[in-house]
């Protein structure tokens, strides 16, 4: 069977699936494909033939991996292997008879050819920073020596027996400052000391102060709270955990050499909302992100590839798309959502439910519910993700859009206290949906650590369809997809309404303008980030586009005359158009009849200036009802109040010579 030019190869696992060869060549429109029964032991020759002319082959196990990626090495070095669980996903379950939409759709989704994630280089020669308080610590560095350059800093004032061998520096400090990453960690240290040779019974330090060490790896065995959230080459171990300790030691081992590691996310500084002109708007990735990697820079924000660990939480909350999550690269999540849920439509599925989960602890849960319990239901829906929080209000919109009747999203307990984006967006998805009439509770957040729990569950009564399935293809940035997926949701939502009300900080709404404040000055068109507001270059105009709108609030703290609030809300009959919110006839210089600025920016200045000492003689006010050219004509025409008597000219040999002709005729 070839699916997007890719040989696809099936296996039952020794008959512990039951898979229908005709069933799945009319679900994915493709030929009927052989069912193998032992793919991996004694039909391995089918892979070898397989991979052979060099093609790219997808295998429908995950399993077995190593034993495939050998044979394929010895056969066909060059040949793209691409691996896909149906087993535990969907085989192995106690609906599998009913399974075939899915595993559909699980192999047409391995078949998408998506953009790769781009990397950046690491490098580490292996000096090791560790930090610890007891014996634990002194153990794993005298371990860690063995292989690499160790530097040791006690933390606090705990006796330490002196080690035998000095094979490695000890100090003892208090830890001021931490920063880096992988390869170039830069650690402060106050009150630091080193440890004195003739300490005897417990190791004495010498004289201490201020101290800074450089580090391509950290071993952390304070059993503190942690220096960093998933930062490339800090590991940290609980040191009353034995277990803990010896892994953290292994890890850091092998942190020597050439590293590549993904560049998660992508900025588009060009659209971020953070700041104008001083000005602050949105702070939410900034808020959103836990490993710290984001700093403001002028007016957008900047992304620290080395120190970012890839929890998604900032492209979650980008309400512009300013920030994008390339893992997969483009628009591969959404290209993955249309092609599972399409798929499965087409190939009979009914009311699919979409279980996101990420690649660790999720798929762990999966596989255990797949071992040892009643396996996935047939018609729920795995999407592997690298973080589950990467996910935004984009995704989840599009996945409602194209048909999903729930989207669970299985988070782990190491994501604790950092989901508030993913939180609101999922929260904002089903109010969206609510409002629309599909029901309530669309979108959730499921903290399941129990395999049992996240099975019942998933095999309770899910929600009923309704609806069409949307067939667009999600193009474009964020907010565009966004928009396309709203207006499919409303066009065939059971009970659609023109507005609907959103809570406070949703990136939906209105730009609220009092007529009676503005003068139009225009200078929230230059503050906004996303031109939902634009100016008329032939006359004094102030207009507004709706859906281009994430109420960041640049325009709101940049107008002059506090004439601007916020509504957030939806609107879906006129979001799309461009509207005027305020015009004016331009006032008309009084000296030569052109046009020039806004009547009530003019009565505005007029206002405030007429009790000023600059323009208490009379006309004074008059130049600032003339154009820029007028004005000056006038200012010099009027008497200047400070100015003096004319300065005496200075008298030449020309002139006495002129003078002396004009007297000497007189004289004669």
């Amino acid at each position: 069977m070839k699916l997007d030019g890719k040989r696809v190869l099936v296996c039952n696992c020794a008959g512990t699936m039951p898979l229908d060869a005709a069933k799945l060549a009319m679900a994915l429109g493709s030929d009927r494909p052989a069912i193998h029964h032992l793919l991996c032991r004694a039909q391995r020759q089918a892979f070898v033939d397989a991979v052979a002319p060099g093609e790219p082959v997808i295998v429908a196990c995950t399993q077995e991996a190593p034993v495939f990626d050998a044979a394929a090495e010895e056969a066909a070095p060059e040949a793209a292997v691409r691996y896909v669980n149906i087993r535990e996903r969907a085989g192995w379950s106690e609906q599998a008879t009913a399974a075939t939409p899915k595993i559909a759709a699980l192999l047409a989704e391995a078949a998408l050819d998506l953009q790769p994630t781009p990397t950046v280089p690491l490098s580490s020669t292996g000096v090791t920073l560790v930090l610890g308080r007891d014996e634990v610590a002194v153990a794993a560095a005298r371990q860690l020596a063995q292989r690499l350059s160790v530097t040791l800093v006690l933390l606090g004032a705990v006796e330490v027996a002196p080690p035998s061998l000095a094979a490695f520096p000890i100090f003892r400090g208090r830890l001021h400052r931490v920063g880096g990453h992988l390869g170039a960690f830069a650690v402060e240290f106050a009150e630091c000391g080193a440890a004195l040779p003739s300490s005897r019974a417990v190791l004495a330090f010498g004289p201490s102060g201020d101290a800074s060490m450089n580090a391509d790896v950290i071993l952390d065995l304070t059993g503190d709270r942690p220096l960093f959230h998933g930062r490339d080459g800090y590991h940290r171990a609980d040191p009353g955990s034995e277990t803990q300790v010896q892994k953290a030691i292994l890890d850091v081992a092998d942190m020597v050499g050439e590293f590549e590691k993904p560049r998660y996310v992508r900025v588009n500084p060009t659209i971020c909302a953070h700041s104008r002109n001083s000005k602050i708007g949105c702070t939410k990735c900034l808020e959103a992100c836990p490993s710290g990697a984001i700093q403001p820079d002028g007016d957008a924000v900047a992304v620290d590839p080395f120190a970012c660990s890839g929890h998604g939480a900032c492209a979650s909350a980008c309400p512009t798309g300013a920030i994008a999550y390339d893992m997969p690269g483009g628009d591969g999540l959404y290209q993955r959502l249309r092609t599972l849920l399409d798929t499965y439509r087409r190939a009979g599925g009914e009311r699919p439910a979409l279980l996101v989960h990420d690649t660790g602890r999720g798929a762990e849960l999966i596989e255990a519910i797949g071992r040892h319990g009643r396996g996935l239901p047939a018609n729920v829906l795995p999407l592997a993700v690298n973080q589950v929080t990467q996910l935004g209000l984009d995704a989840l919109l599009c996945a409602l859009a194209y048909g999903a009747v729930e989207v669970r999203l299985l988070v782990g307990p190491e994501q604790r206290g950092h989901t508030a984006a993913l939180e609101q967006a999922a929260e904002l998805a089903s109010a969206i949906a609510a409002g629309l009439g599909y029901g309530e509770g669309r979108c959730l957040l499921d903290w399941s650590e129990d395999p049992d729990l996240l099975e019942t569950a998933l095999y309770r009564r899910l929600p009923e369809a309704v609806g069409s399935p949307a067939e667009f293809y999600p193009a474009g940035g964020r907010r565009s997809v966004q928009s396309v997926a709203l207006r499919h949701l409303h066009a065939h939502a059971p009970t659609p309404v023109d507005q609907m009300a959103l809570p406070a900080g949703a990136p939906f709404g209105a730009v609220l303008v009092d007529s009676a404040k503005c003068t139009l000055c225009l200078s929230c068109v230059g503050a906004c980030p996303t031109r939902a507001l634009g100016d008329n270059p032939d006359k004094p105009q102030l207009s507004f586009v709706e859906a281009s709108c994430v109420q960041c609030g640049l325009c709101r703290s940049t107008c002059p005359e506090a004439a601007i609030t916020l509504e957030p809300r939806l609107d879906f009959t006129r979001a799309a158009e461009r509207r005027v919110l305020k015009e004016e006839e331009p006032c008309h210089c009084i000296r030569c009849g052109k046009p020039f600025g806004t009547r009530s920016g003019l009565e505005k200045m007029l206002e405030k200036l007429s009790g000023h000492p600059m323009f208490s003689a009379p006309g004074r006010l008059d130049l600032l009802k003339m154009c820029s050219d007028c004005r000056v004509v006038a200012q010099m025409d009027m008497p200047q109040p400070l100015a003096g008597r004319p300065r005496p000219l200075p008298r030449t040999t020309d002139d006495y010579l002129r003078e002396r002709e004009t007297k000497e005729p007189t004289r004669h």
